[in-house]
């Protein structure tokens, strides 16, 4: 563990603020879910909560299958991170935080298809490099219970291609099913 040099007192209802600078460096918000974990030494540890993240084994399985049926590369995110990725480079995107778009996008639980709205490809990552921006992708969210919990994205290998109906109900059975878990 790290010591942030921070000391918060318990109130009489047992709350303890998390400060604002950690706040915003963990990307945690109002209302966002925390799992709490103890350790031997009596520590506490506080983790921001990633229902999707239990299924990560399964997004797994399910990234790859998405990925040898449309011949693209297919990422499945919570929201905050890339979970899963199968047909392209793992260590450029497995386990980055989301870029500031497509957080954006589940947000506002929107679906994006980049040959349908601009022409370039969102960036998945944070340090997303621009060399993918031609390439068409697909990105739809992953909804359970009403809230935005992740995303599955198809995005072409080569540039010069478009998405067609098929990989984007690929893409949208995909994140209805993942929601569909999620709410068992």
């Amino acid at each position: 563990m790290k010591a942030t040099g921070v000391v918060r007192r318990i109130d009489d209802l047992g709350r303890v603020v998390i400060p604002k600078e950690i706040r915003k460096t963990l990307r945690i918000k109002e209302g966002d879910p925390l799992e709490i974990f103890t350790d031997r030494e009596g520590g506490i540890i506080l983790k921001k909560y990633s229902p999707i993240g239990e299924l990560t084994e399964f997004a797994a399985g399910y990234a790859e299958t998405l990925s040898k049926t449309t011949g693209h590369i297919a990422f499945i995110t919570d929201k905050d991170t890339v979970i899963a990725v199968s047909g392209g480079p793992k260590k450029e995107y497995l386990e980055q935080n989301v870029s500031d778009e497509l957080e954006q996008l589940m947000e506002d639980k929107e679906v994006y298809t980049s040959k349908d709205n601009s022409d370039v490809a969102m960036p998945i990552t944070k340090n997303a490099k621009d060399d993918k921006k031609s390439n068409a992708q697909v990105v739809y969210p992953i909804i359970s219970n009403g809230d935005t919990i992740g995303t599955v994205i198809l995005l072409s290998k080569e540039a010069n291609t478009k998405m067609n109906d098929v990989e984007k109900k690929l893409a949208q059975s995909a994140a209805t099913f993942l929601g569909s878990q999620m709410e068992i």
